[in-house]
């Protein structure tokens, strides 16, 4: 399944995957908790500060893509949020801990990522780890990317989340290693600004499906946005 996230989408799915294994009674989770989840200043990378109405927006975009739902348990009027990352993407329990730890994180060495993701599942030994990786590869989730500066170690990124950080730039991982997680395209090879402008164009529409379906489920009529750029004083 094709699956693009933007930064917050990929922020909070990462979250809902982790707090799934590492406090399963506190799962699922009320919109306060997820957002303090999203805010967390430990294992995460970029460090965020959502609102709790940026956090419902992203939630309904994760929700038109069903990775993610609502429920509300008996006797309680506090909806909670679940993920479905497991059956839409096909992954196992393992291959979800590893790609929750890269969602969070960003590119991460095969080493770090075990010790790092054995927290949600274990993962007794870098053989392990690798058969995890190679799986996540094969279903195109994961690719290797070139290391970090000053580092000859290779790293693992996610591919869900085109461009991770909020500031719209492609992650410095961009660079894919050769091995069998290159996709093919057709054509010339897109330029590095092409990428970003192409993961902007992605994301801003994704905001607009999500801002609409918002403005719908609350009754309130879609803010007109210019669509035009703005002149910049130059004539």
């Amino acid at each position: 399944m094709a699956v693009e996230l933007n930064a917050h989408e990929a922020r909070v799915l990462g979250v809902l995957i982790e707090k799934a294994m590492t406090t399963p009674d506190s799962y699922p989770m009320t919109l306060n908790a997820l957002t303090n989840g999203c805010n967390q200043r430990s294992n995460r990378d970029p460090e965020l500060d959502l609102s709790e109405a940026e956090v419902t927006v992203t939630l309904t975009g994760l929700q038109m893509k069903h990775l993610v739902g609502g429920v509300t348990p008996a006797g309680s009027r506090v909806q909670k949020w679940r993920h479905n990352a497991k059956e839409v993407l096909g992954i196992d329990d393992r291959e979800a801990a590893v790609l929750a730890e890269l969602l969070l994180r960003g590119a991460q060495t095969a080493g770090e990522l075990r010790t790092r993701a054995k927290r949600m599942r274990d993962l007794p030994n870098l053989e392990v780890l690798d058969e995890v990786v190679r799986a996540l590869t094969d279903k195109r989730y994961v690719r290797p990317v070139a290391p970090a500066p000053g580092s000859r170690a290779g790293r693992f990124a996610q591919t869900l989340a085109a461009s991770r950080h909020l500031d719209g730039t492609a992650d410095e991982d961009a660079t894919v290693l050769g091995g069998g997680a290159r996709e093919a395209h057709d054509g010339p090879a897109p330029t590095p600004l092409g990428e970003r402008v192409g993961a902007l164009e992605r994301e801003v529409e994704t905001l607009r499906k999500q801002l609409a379906a918002l403005a719908a489920a609350l009754g309130e009529p879609l803010p007109d946005v210019e669509q035009r750029p703005r002149r910049l004083g130059l004539d």
